[in-house]
């Protein structure tokens, strides 16, 4: 035994050691690549994670952007929901919203109104400004004082979007310490009426402009999120005008690294540029991190190679290697875990299969008071909405697609509920389908939309509907009633004595009574009846599903209910009546305007018969209805001329002989035409019979001469080369001795020849006073101007007339000429016309000329000129600019 040798495998060993070698050497050059691939791998996560910061906080700016220019258009809103804002309600408008708690960063709200000058020149004078605290200086500053302001409010009124101005100082802060640069953001206000269709029409329309201002450092510094601004330097800058206008800038070049993240950001015509440098703490790397993947992988390579030695102990040294490796796992995991415990949105995991809750992060816990234990608890549970939420859950686990921001209420811990964009993304785990819900809580926007909202509905006064929000609510009942809905009333209920009460006490007490009264409105109505203040002492109610003796009932309880209300004020009562016109809304085809003018009408009717009492419209209120609709042309009328509403329209004369014209230039008659307050045209006879009855045809007569003459090269594209333009006068006009002066002067103010002016008078007006219109005429023929007797033989006048009128013109009234190629009596009368016309020298002219074989036979009874739709349709006549229209005072 003693003399048995060992095994002699040197070879074996050599070759161990050889492959160990090269096994230990292949593993370390491996493990240092893998050292360097993951030291670029942390740099590129800390690169890619900068990134998302750097986005977030362009993000975070961008909003804060959209949120100014939704607060610009809420307060455009405020302007376009009433006719008329004063500057109490501007500031308790400013109150009602509260900007400075989104917006720390506001200087003021403020409004523009649009003035034009003698010259036509546009200025815009700051008239309102919230709060009044500190933007006193604002009151009465030109905004064309601010280059920058002025240049914003051209692009909003052009676009009707927001606009943005460029930085520049705010006159309200050059006293006060610190910056006082700013930039404002505006939006037209425009007329009353539909949204202007394009650029000429805003133009025309706009009556102002509404602007809020920040202070530009602090509106960037305040969106920006605290993160952003500690891992980066911050360079934003304005681009808008090619050199850069540095906006915000905390970068130090010193003490930047890496390479500069940049951002443009385009809002309100301008253009920002934001340049995000990382800082050299934002990207931290630990040294040990490469080594200890080095010394990993070198371990590793060391175990590989003493597997060639032996395999003693593999269990131990595999189960210590799992150990320290799950151990790395975890820590990696605990980094993401920290990461997305920092978010302020709620994010939650959830088991696609059973909806459990896997994984709730540190918002979404504290919000619902879950335990991190709690891993097992219900998502619809947790998130207090079971039922929509797992509805929600359970099509995107089925459908296998994400939902993307859909809104939501949800309930908190606390019991309150709130509202979130939801988001679900299916992801898969560990082999199993998951559910990543985010959500983002929006409850504070909804509720400033839902303010808003009601605001632009309410009355701010009473709480009532407003008459915007009851006019669209009364278009709902009138499509009802057309689509076979049972029958509804319209209620007008006017104060009595709430004139006396505000006069005698103030409008603050006034207003009281009016609050006070709306609550008292309410009484013997349904929840489902609708109540507004339309305006002063005028409300509207719209019941559904009534009669008339329904509607009848609920008018008399409105009106003992207003009846028995009692007002106190300083120790004094005062009662109330109220007088209420009622009109059904039972057939088809009748509009808001006509249900609104019945109801005024039977209101007006319930005054005349005493009073305090309802009066439920009927046919036999039409005339009334009638002789009061003309007394109120007056004040139209007159607002009218006022306000330049007035038009003119032009009319081709057609001659039959031009070989035989003094001027071959085009002969045309001016139409005035009116357009109504919500700038649709109104028909002349609506409006013509009115002003003659109650004596506004002589200024509206002024008006037309004045705007002819001040326009004379402009009412027609022949220019200078208009031969003749007829204007129409009233017998009104006509009687007064002032008139004649009048034309007089304006002819020679504005150097208009005598000859191209005709006027028309016609037959009934001439021989009505025919020695005051002889003298009239006599005393403008003089200088040159013609006449035209107008609707010859409508009247029945005397051929005997036409050797005393000095007239130059004969117009054959459009009754005998409608229809002249089929009526032999006509035929016959327009001949007689024309030849005594000829006889005693006058031209004559054929109206209503309405088709080509007319127009052919009145050239062979020698007809001088025609005119009418078949030659010629009236256009209006193009006026440059809206000053240059004369109103005369009334």
């Amino acid at each position: 035994m003693a003399g048995r040798s060992r095994p002699n495998m040197p070879g074996y060993q050599r070759a161990a050691c050889l492959w160990s070698a090269v096994l230990l050497l292949i593993g370390l050059g491996l493990s240092a690549a893998l050292a360097r691939w993951h030291h670029g791998a942390i740099r590129e996560a800390q690169r890619a994670e900068l990134a998302q910061l750097a986005q977030r906080g362009f993000d975070a700016l961008a909003q804060q952007l959209a949120n100014c220019a939704l607060l610009v258009r809420s307060v455009q809103t405020i302007f376009l929901a009433s006719e008329e804002v004063t500057a109490d309600e501007f500031e308790r408008a400013y109150d009602n919203i509260g900007p400075q708690r989104l917006f720390p960063s506001l200087v003021a709200l403020a409004y523009a109104e649009r003035r034009v000058d003698e010259a036509g020149n546009e200025r815009f004078v700051t008239t309102m400004a919230a709060p009044r605290t500190g933007n006193e200086s604002l009151l009465g500053l030109d905004v064309g004082q601010q280059p920058s302001n002025l240049e914003a409010v051209w692009r909003s009124r052009d676009h009707d979007e927001p606009a943005m101005s460029a930085r520049f100082q705010l006159v309200q802060l050059r006293d006060q310490s610190g910056r006082a640069d700013g930039v404002v953001i505006r939006l037209p206000v425009f007329a009353p009426g539909p949204i202007p269709a394009d650029v000429a029409e805003r133009r025309a329309r706009m009556v102002g402009s509404v602007a809020v201002s920040f202070r530009v450092g602090k509106l960037i510094e305040t969106a920006l999120p605290m993160e952003a601004r500690r891992y980066f330097g911050i360079h934003i800058s304005d681009i808008s005008d090619g050199d850069a206008d540095v906006l915000y800038d905390t970068a130090q070049p010193e003490d930047m690294a890496g390479e500069a993240i940049r951002h443009r950001l385009a809002f309100g015509g301008r253009t920002w540029e934001l340049r995000l440098t990382p800082r050299p703490d934002a990207l931290p790397v630990a040294p040990w991190t490469p080594w200890a993947t080095f010394a990993a992988g070198a371990l590793a390579s060391v175990l590989l190679a003493a597997l060639v030695w032996s395999l003693i102990g593999t269990r131990a040294r595999a189960l210590h290697l799992a150990t320290r490796f799950s151990a790395q796992f975890r820590d990696s995991e605990a980094r993401f875990r920290a990461l997305n415990e920092l978010l302020p949105a709620l994010v939650a995991l959830v088991r696609a299969e059973d909806l459990a809750l896997v994984y709730a992060n540190q918002a979404a816990r504290e919000r619902f008071a879950v335990a991190p234990e709690d891993g097992q608890a219900s998502s619809g549970a947790m998130f207090g909405n079971r039922e929509a939420l797992e509805h929600l859950l359970r099509q995107a686990a089925e459908s296998g697609r994400p939902v993307d921001s859909q809104p939501l209420q949800l309930r908190g811990a606390d019991g309150r509920p709130f509202w979130a964009t939801v988001s679900v993304s299916v992801i898969e785990l560990g082999g199993q389908p998951h559910l990543l819900v985010v959500a983002n809580d929006i409850t504070e926007l909804r509720e400033l939309n839902d303010r808003l909202s009601y605001q632009a509905s309410h009355d701010a006064l009473t709480d009532l509907y407003n008459r915007r929000e009851f006019e669209r609510r009364l278009e709902e009942a009138i499509a009802a009633v057309d689509a076979g809905g049972p029958s509804a009333a319209l209620l007008y209920v006017d104060l009595d004595q709430f004139k006396l009460i505000n006069d005698t006490c103030g409008h603050y007490a006034g207003d009281q009574l009016l609050a006070q009264l709306a609550l008292v409105l309410h009484h013997g109505l349904r929840p489902q009846d609708i109540i507004a203040r339309l305006g002063g002492d005028e409300f509207g109610i719209l019941l559904t599903d009534v009669d008339s003796e329904q509607a009848m009932a609920a008018a008399d309880r409105v009106r003992n209910a207003v009846d028995d209300f009692v007002f106190t004020w300083e120790q004094k009562r005062f009662s109330l009546t109220a007088s209420i016109g009622i009109v059904m809304i039972d057939r088809y085809g009748m509009s808001r305007r006509e249900l609104l003018s019945l109801a005024d009408t039977a209101c007006y009717m319930a005054k005349e018969r005493g009073r305090n009492r309802a009066h439920l419209f009927s046919e036999n209120d039409l005339e009334t209805a009638r002789r009061r609709t003309e007394m109120e042309w007056v004040n139209r009328l007159r607002r009218a001329l006022a306000e330049g509403r007035f038009e003119l329209d032009y009319q081709e004369i057609e001659p039959l002989k031009p070989s035989r014209l003094r001027d071959p230039g085009p002969h045309i008659e001016l139409l005035v035409r009116l357009r109504d307050e919500e700038g649709q045209r109104v028909p002349p006879g609506a409006f013509i019979p009115a002003a003659e009855r109650f004596g506004v045809m002589p200024q509206i007569d002024r008006w037309v001469v004045e705007t002819a003459l001040a326009n004379f090269t402009r009412l027609h594209p022949a220019g200078e080369g208009l031969a003749q333009c007829a204007i129409n006068l009233s017998v009104n006009t006509v009687e007064e001795e002032q008139f004649a002066d009048d034309v007089l002067a304006a002819l020679e103010r504005h150097g208009v020849p005598a000859h191209k002016l005709c006027f028309e008078i016609t037959e009934t007006a001439a021989v009505g006073n025919m020695s005051r219109v002889v003298r009239f005429m006599q005393r403008l023929r003089a200088v040159g101007c013609r006449f035209a007797l107008d609707d010859f033989g409508a009247g029945m006048a005397s051929f005997g007339y036409l050797k005393e009128l000095p007239v130059d013109i004969l117009k054959i009234d459009g009754s005998f000429i409608r229809n002249i190629e089929t009526d032999a009596v006509n035929y016959s009368i327009v001949r007689a016309v024309t030849d005594i016309g000829h006889q005693v020298g006058l031209e004559v002219i054929a109206e209503w000329v309405v088709n080509e074989r007319g127009r052919e036979l009145l050239r062979g009874l020698g007809v001088d000129f025609v005119q009418g739709f078949a030659i010629h349709q009236p256009q209006p006549v193009v006026m440059h600019a809206r000053h240059e229209h004369v109103a005369p005072a009334p």
